[in-house]
């Protein structure tokens, strides 16, 4: 690593010269299966010919030019990104934390207008929304915040997937005005919470006149099995932020709003400088249109049920095991013990996944993958999972 960087990240000692489709070549041409996608970014794979062919035709055209200007690209991204998810209004931002940031914003400009002094926005324990400071704040994980205090105020925290407490912050708090979740936690360990979960917030905030917000950074452009993930619950949020899969590696983020929130933010309430630029606007329509026409989310649903049903077949008499679970191509493997060090055993083995919230081997492959890389996926983990439980013990 360059001494010129600062140590933000405790990367592994790989680094990759090219990629196609779900595969990565590292610099010695040693061939790596990503079974991460760039944290589920690259939804469509490496090198994606439409992407790719968009990055370059837009690149010998027209990079940037501002927000000051009309913008045709980005205008026709927010018009197909809001019909495919029944929105009304896009702001483009270049990251899931701007996104994010801009939700929380909008929230708390919708509570001011209604006369809330102190607008406090509903977020969950095991959470993660970003790292700026009010992305940070909203996040339920107390490790990524510490050492960062003042914290931003106006967050009441409580545990995801558990109606009822956000029902007891609602019989008591007067100044609350949004309800910010995941609809599938994934840092926090590929959570899935009950089926009604969405629909009773969905409910609470009708009924309270809050907006529901949902974080679909992780689980949006088709990765759930759905083009969103809320979509498998019959209802639609206020606010959604999207980023990851939206370029397939061009950094972009969207945060979409529909009824009274998508009138709030004005002209001067918000902005970025690169946020929507013709380059990033022109790969994340080359990503939608993929998507569209390929049915790459149906795909995502049927291949996600196939590495589940093999992997509970592979893992089956493995007590160690607490769970195997997923939506569409968001896939977690729960133990009984921490297990980061399957990260290394794995990338030495050629193949790319990542552990969160310490135990949870956390699986999000590309869209595109075959069947036969499916199974030889759930194979090759299922092997590593055997091999590291027979030679580990539980923690005390």
């Amino acid at each position: 690593m360059s001494d010129a960087l600062m140590t933000t990240y405790q990367r592994l000692p790989v680094s990759f010269e090219r990629g196609e489709g779900a595969w990565l070549w590292d610099q010695q041409q040693k061939r790596y299966f990503d079974a991460l996608s760039g944290i589920a970014v690259c939804g469509l794979g490496h090198a994606h010919p439409a992407v790719t062919e968009a990055l370059c035709r837009q690149a010998g055209s027209l990079v940037h030019t501002s927000n000051l200007y009309q913008i045709p690209l980005q205008a026709e991204l927010g018009r197909r990104l809001s019909a495919s998810a029944e929105m009304e209004k896009v702001f483009f931002a270049n990251s899931g934390a701007e996104a994010n940031e801009a939700a929380i914003k909008l929230a708390r400009l919708y509570g001011h207008r209604r006369e809330v002094r102190n607008p406090v926005v509903i977020v969950m324990e095991n959470s993660f929304h970003g790292r700026t400071l009010a992305t940070l704040t909203a996040t339920g994980n107390r490790k990524v915040q510490a050492g960062f205090e003042p914290l931003v105020k106006g967050f009441v925290r409580v545990p995801f997937g558990d109606i009822e407490s956000v029902r007891q912050v609602a019989a008591g708090a007067a100044d609350v005005v949004a309800v910010l979740v995941e609809p599938v936690q994934g840092e926090g360990g590929i959570q899935i919470p009950p089926p009604n979960y969405l629909s009773e917030l969905r409910a609470l905030c009708d009924a309270h006149n809050w907006l529901l917000m949902l974080d679909e950074i992780q689980t949006g452009m088709g990765r759930s099995g759905r083009m969103f993930s809320h979509q498998h619950s019959g209802i639609r949020p206020d606010v959604m932020t999207l980023a990851k899969g939206l370029g397939n590696g061009a950094p972009i983020g969207a945060c979409l709003a529909r009824g009274a929130a998508a009138q709030v933010l004005g002209p001067g309430n918000h902005g970025s400088t690169f946020g929507g630029n013709p380059l990033a606007c022109a790969a994340a329509l080359a990503v939608l249109d993929t998507l569209q026409s390929e049915r790459l989310p149906e795909r995502a649903a049927a291949l996600g049920q196939r590495i589940l049903q093999r992997l509970r077949e592979r893992l089956a008499t493995q007590d160690a095991v607490q769970s195997v679970r997923g939506q569409g191509l968001l896939i977690g493997v729960e133990l009984d013990r921490p297990c980061g060090e399957l990260v290394q055993r794995a990338l030495a083995a050629g193949l790319l996944i990542n552990v969160t919230a310490e135990r949870v081997i956390r699986l999000l492959p590309p869209l595109i993958i075959t069947d036969q890389q499916a199974d030889a996926l759930a194979d090759q983990v299922g092997e590593l999972v055997q091999d590291f439980l027979s030679a580990t013990q539980p923690a005390a």
